[in-house]
């Protein structure tokens, strides 16, 4: 009986292997050089947080892959979207701009957007496209490198990504461990992707400006972060980050209406488990000028990007 039902077990997952579709790279870029995989699907059902390896890097309730370009230059210049596998567009949007919006209307949550059928119950949706980049049409037969569109910032996004959603049977899985719960180790057969990207368990968990140098209870409880400076104070960019090995760097940059505000390399020596560090600049004499301004920290590690995060910040006078 034991043994009929191994046999069970064994030919059920055979089935599940054969009819799920193989994925291909959805982006045009070189994931961990010039673009990043900012968070992946999150297994945990409470309000904790856990990926497909059992670390940290996804958010509560993230129900996707993000492949997520360095910077706004990057989405300008074009970056292309492709179809990850074989399909049917069964639906499409665009006409949204691109801007940063962290609560627009539900149903505009997605921005532009492709919806593709792939067969056997299996769908993917393609989120946060560029305003007018949208290159496919409903019914429109697609093959794996199809291009769909670009990257954008349409939808609920304060960063130029891509979502990746994954449906079997009208449920949200994880490509990279669609069979259920993760193991911790990863699939040995690497999920749905044809050539998995390389997972990195340390990251940046998260990004702020502050007007001085914050406490770590701050940066965790989130009261460190500020929306607004006056033109008169310092301008301190801070970053919580986890898991860094000796030889990394966390690299940290502003940038205002004039341009570079400071960029600094902090190389980790005797990083802790969780970490919090920062770097500022007092205000010239004449005050900052008005604006907004940008923030951004990356995590470096062998010259492959292994975390980063934005933030903005509004000076006023």
């Amino acid at each position: 009986m034991i043994r009929t039902g191994l046999t069970l077990l064994v030919t059920l997952a055979a089935v599940q292997v054969a009819s799920a579709p193989e994925f291909e790279n959805p982006v045009d870029c070189d994931i961990g050089t010039t673009c990043y995989i900012e968070d992946y699907f999150d297994h945990d059902t409470t309000s904790a947080k856990q990926d497909f390896m059992c670390g940290l890097n996804t958010r509560d309730g993230h129900g996707g892959t993000d492949f997520a370009v360095l910077s706004f230059e990057a989405m300008h210049a074009g970056v292309d979207v492709y179809a990850v596998a074989d399909g049917t567009v069964i639906g499409v949007r665009d006409g949204r701009p691109d801007s940063k919006t962290v609560d627009p209307a539900s149903e505009y949550a997605c921005g532009n957007g492709v919806h593709i059928d792939h067969g056997d119950g299996w769908r993917t949706q393609y989120c946060h496209l560029k305003n007018a980049s949208v290159a496919v049409d409903v019914g429109a037969q697609v093959s794996a490198g199809t291009v769909l569109g670009q990257i954008g910032l349409s939808g609920r996004t304060n960063h130029p990504h891509l979502h990746l959603s994954v449906f079997k049977d009208g449920e949200k899985v994880d490509p990279f461990a669609p069979w259920g719960t993760p193991s911790c180790q990863g699939d040995a057969d690497g999920g749905l992707w044809k050539t998995p990207p390389q997972y990195y368990a340390a990251g940046v968990s998260r990004a702020g400006f502050s007007t001085q140098i914050p406490s770590l209870g701050d940066v965790r409880s989130g009261t460190a972060k500020v929306d607004t400076i006056h033109g008169n104070d310092p301008i301190v960019l801070y970053a919580l980050f986890y898991l860094a090995r000796p030889g990394d760097i966390l690299r940290v940059q502003a940038t205002g209406p004039n341009g570079t505000i400071f960029q600094k390399e902090l190389a980790q020596t005797d990083p802790k488990r969780t970490q919090m560090q920062a770097y500022g600049r007092r205000a010239p004499s004449e005050g900052w000028p008005e604006g907004r301004y940008h923030g951004r920290v990356m995590l470096v590690r062998d010259d492959q990007i292994i975390g980063l995060r934005h933030t903005d910040v509004i000076i006023t006078h």
